[in-house]
């Protein structure tokens, strides 16, 4: 299993806003597991933390702003981008304006610090969102549709396209996020001259220039124009007749503005909270529909306390049934798991077939066969055991005894020739012997019971 990861110590980073032209610092500091991406802005009273999740996005005009009461923070996709690439699961940011500073308008400088600083390995497994269909979701106004499919991966397929002759349509895929780096973090935003007068209007770029910005000028106006734009933003006049590209860096490959939305899109993703394993294809992505998908995403997510685990039923099981039977002193007809698929240091996941030879089917019912309830907590129960005796040395030892079960739900009939599922959690450290525990069983991608449990590991005499 994958880990949750953290930077080993703090950054800092200096550069100006995108939107307000302020000077702005932001560090960048090591969090516990489980804690997720925060930014706390302490150039306010009482230093407000915002969680930097979807539903918490209030804007998405030129940025992804993150919006809690009264407070926000803007621009932040280029940062989370390079979190999320890089694998860093926890992270509190902390930020002394509005927005993150724009630096070169690429996530290139976020990477560079990250690996100068490194990453520490935390003992929480990484809970990835593992897509299992397809989802999409589309604008018919503006054409934008994003779809997510199925993959081993976190990839990326992104198309763009625009009226002009310089990026009419173009086109970046990223397969493996090791390839972040070299191929996709330093590519800038962009923007055309005929929008700045829009933007400069609207109170935004105030700290745009032709450093932090592709600015592509196609449709000459006049030099009087153009001179004005460039007052505007601060940067040496341009002579109009010359189009194309006109800010000081030169494009860095053809395909640099499609990059730089596939860069976007990774950042927007980066806010469901989760590791993502799933295939995005964006046709004229924008934050807006990015935002849209990763909000379907939460959704789930907050619907379901825990997504049902991928069973493969070609791949070796980490304990096979006679393995169990060196942990569990349970024997025929009262061994409920088959077989263990996968375990962590805070959770496990055990398989049981369902079977028309099952003896309690004999009584319960013959001419409807259903699993009693209370044997599926049983075998629930049996895979916690597992859990615990995996955690203690010499587990042949030591019995698990369950003291307490709690909060017992039964959502759907589970009947010959079902797979049984399950998966349970530690909900707390083992402390003097006692566990706890939270476990669901499932049938395809459905919960058909739940509980949580006590239990006492006792050393045998």
């Amino acid at each position: 299993m994958e880990k949750q990861k953290t930077l080993k110590e703090s950054f800092s980073l200096q550069g100006k806003g995108l939107h307000t032209g302020l000077p702005i610092t932001i560090k960048f500091n090591p969090a516990p597991e489980n804690h997720g991406y925060k930014i706390k802005r302490i150039d306010l009273e009482g230093e407000p933390v915002i969680d930097a999740l979807a539903e918490n996005v209030g804007g998405t005009q030129r940025g992804t702003v993150l919006i809690k009461g009264d407070v926000q923070v803007s621009t932040v996709e280029h940062a989370m981008s390079a979190l999320y690439a890089l694998s860093v699961d926890n992270c509190l940011i902390e930020v002394d304006a509005p927005e993150f500073p724009i630096l070169d308008g690429s996530a290139i400088q976020y990477v560079q610090a990250i690996k100068n600083v490194g990453l520490v390995e935390q003992e929480a497994d990484r809970d990835f969102y593992i897509v299992r269909r397809k989802m999409e979701v589309c604008d018919e106004e503006t054409g934008s549709k994003l779809i997510l499919l199925p993959d081993e991966n976190f990839c990326i397929n992104s198309f763009i396209e625009f009226e002009s002759t310089y990026i009419p349509n173009q086109s970046a895929s990223l397969d493996d996020l090791n390839d972040f780096e070299k191929e996709i973090a330093s590519a800038r935003t962009f923007v055309f001259v005929r929008d700045i007068q829009k933007l400069l209007e609207a109170g935004l770029i105030k700290g745009g220039d032709l450093d932090n910005a592709i600015v592509i000028y196609e449709r000459q106006i006049s030099q009087e124009a153009l001179d004005k734009l460039g007052d505007l933003l601060g940067v040496a006049h341009k002579n109009a007749s010359e189009l194309g590209y006109i800010n000081n860096k030169p494009i860095q490959s053809p395909n640099e503005p499609a990059r730089h939305k596939l860069l976007d899109i990774i950042g927007d993703m980066a806010l469901i909270g989760k590791p993502i394993k799933g295939r995005v294809i964006a046709t004229r992505p924008g934050h807006k529909i990015n935002n849209q998908m990763a909000r379907i995403i939460r959704k789930q997510i907050k619907l379901n306390d825990v997504q049902p685990p991928v069973y493969d039923i070609t791949k070796e099981p980490v304990l096979d049934i006679n393995k169990i039977k060196e942990l569990l002193p349970h024997r025929y007809p009262f061994l409920m798991v088959d077989k263990i698929i996968e375990i962590g240091q805070q959770h496990i996941v055990g398989v049981k077939n369902i079977t028309t030879n099952e003896p309690f089917f004999q009584g319960h019912f013959p001419q409807e066969p259903v699993m009693p309830g209370v044997l599926q907590i049983e075998a629930m129960a049996q895979i916690g055991g597992v859990l615990v005796l995996a955690r203690v040395d010499e587990p042949e030892r030591y019995s698990t005894y369950f003291l307490k079960i709690d909060n017992v739900k039964f959502r759907q009939k589970v009947v010959p020739g079902d797979t049984l599922i399950f998966r349970l959690d530690f909900t707390s450290e083992i402390r003097r012997g006692i566990a706890n525990m939270k476990g669901y069983a499932f049938v395809g991608e459905k919960v058909v019971s739940e509980a949580e449990f006590t239990a006492q590991i006792v050393k045998n005499k």
